[in-house]
């Protein structure tokens, strides 16, 4: 039996069931928040996300992957709080969020700088895994990295090659937040490669933001898991849009590498919330249950595949 470590303690791969493999619940810059968020309401959001997380339950998923790591806001005394109110399985992660550069705390430390260490990056993401984050006893059961649009700067590299080594040394898996229209994914698993990882427990999120099948083949066939993995931010593209590339990848042989989900949080400072539900009403954690599965069906997706990409698909991923 392989165990995964969730919020509330460790659970065998077995008990996982439908798991969406990457949904926030808070993505908040807690400095900004302190600083400037004038109409925070602890109380009031821990409720909204226990409700959130209660309704998705509800609506038959199991466990959600929570790839909020440094940069994007993590506290897990929070998520902690959250966990032990709801049925859901939470998976947190660790690992850094940025386009650019590395964090200042970072930027004249590591090999070859001012003060020259090992990478303390890799060192805190394993941290995290194999001790827990911060003193909350809870065990980060996967890695986050990212690159985007800017590519391989000096900061991301630096990043994905901590993520590598960390994965490498610990078995844990890894996401990678990518930019599809310039084919980055293509470069993370070049890197991970180059460290030694094996690109099977690596999943490329947001490759469902893309409809070009040539280069979503490409990343499966080198064994990585496809992120489809934005539904509901249909202003990155539109429902049907996402719908028809999965109907497409299936009907190629490629269902073993489609894994779910909607990108989604309870609140996210990036945005302003009313705007935010007017622009892309359907960017929660319902819209797969309700619409994005009886689409798959309606275009003749088997139940069995899509419990593949729900289910067998997200337990291999940590196994």
């Amino acid at each position: 039996m392989t165990k995964v470590s969730t919020v509330t303690g460790e659970v065998d791969t077995s008990s996982l069931g439908r798991t969406l493999v990457h949904e926030h619940i808070f993505v908040l810059g807690e400095e900004y928040r302190e600083n400037y968020q004038r109409d925070w309401d602890e109380g009031a959001m821990i409720a909204k996300a226990v409700a959130d997380l209660t309704e998705l339950k509800e609506l038959g998923i199991d466990t959600i992957m929570d790839p909020t790591v440094l940069g994007l806001g993590r506290y897990l005394p929070r998520i902690k709080t959250i966990a032990q109110q709801v049925e859901l399985n939470i998976i947190a992660a660790t690992g850094l969020y940025t386009f650019n550069d590395v964090p200042m705390q970072f930027h004249y430390t590591g090999p070859g700088l001012m003060f020259d260490v090992p990478e303390p990056l890799t060192d805190l993401f394993v941290r995290d895994i194999t001790e827990g984050i911060a003193d909350t006893g809870v065990r980060a059961g996967f890695l986050k990295c990212a690159i985007d649009e800017p590519g391989l700067t000096p900061g991301v590299e630096r990043v994905m090659r901590a993520t590598a080594r960390a994965s490498v040394q610990t078995g844990a898996p890894i996401t990678v937040h990518t930019n599809a229209s310039t084919r980055s994914g293509l470069i993370a698993q070049r890197v991970l490669m180059e460290e030694g990882v094996d690109l099977s427990k690596v999943i490329i999120g947001h490759s469902g933001d893309s409809t070009d099948i040539e280069y979503l083949t490409r990343l499966a066939d080198s064994g990585s898991l496809l992120g489809m993995d934005r539904f509901g931010l249909d202003s990155f593209l539109s429902l049907a849009d996402r719908v028809d590339t999965v109907v497409e990848l299936i009907n190629r042989g490629y269902v073993d590498n489609i894994v779910l989900s909607h990108d989604a949080s309870c609140f996210i400072d990036f945005f302003d919330p009313h705007l935010k539900q007017q622009l892309v009403p359907n960017w929660n954690y319902r819209h797969i249950s309700e619409d994005v599965i009886p689409a798959l069906l309606t275009k003749g997706v088997s139940a069995a595949d899509i419990d593949l990409m729900l289910v067998a698909n997200p337990r291999r991923h940590f196994e």
